[in-house]
Parts: structure tokens; sequence; C-alpha cells
């Protein structure tokens, strides 16, 4: 496979993954992220998908990364 496709992909497939596993923490503690307005329950709905979205797309790096190293058999 194409080194940037897998990279792209690997990449939107983490963020992606994140993003979602941190919607459905928040909706499991009763925060909505739809939410009218801005309140505490809502921000944190919010922080919540951005976190989750940022630390899938570090492990998708890390797996990308230890994919490329070289194996010691």
């Amino acid at each position: 496979m194409n080194k940037l496709l897998l990279e792209g992909l690997s990449d939107a497939i983490g963020f992606i993954g994140g993003a979602l596993a941190g919607y459905w923490l928040g909706h499991l503690l009763g925060w909505d992220l739809f939410a009218e307005g801005y309140g505490g329950a809502s921000i944190g709905a919010i922080a919540l998908v951005g976190l989750g979205g940022g630390l899938g797309l570090q492990v998708a790096r890390r797996w990308r990364s230890r994919r490329s190293q070289p194996r010691g058999d």
C-alpha cells in the first residue's frame, strides 16, 4: 500500500475512532454534545470528543511507527 495512503487512512481512522469513543463516554456520563447553548455538560462533551480524537490520532501514529521498525527476529 502506498505509504502516504496508509498514513492518511490510519490517521483518519484513529481520529474518528477516538472522537467516537469520546462521544460515547460523554453520552454515558449524561453529557449532551449537541445541547443548546454552552453549559458545563456540553463543554465537557466537546472536550471529551477533542481529547478522544487527539488520543486516537496518537495511537494511530504510534502503531504506524512500530509497524515500520525492523523486527529483531
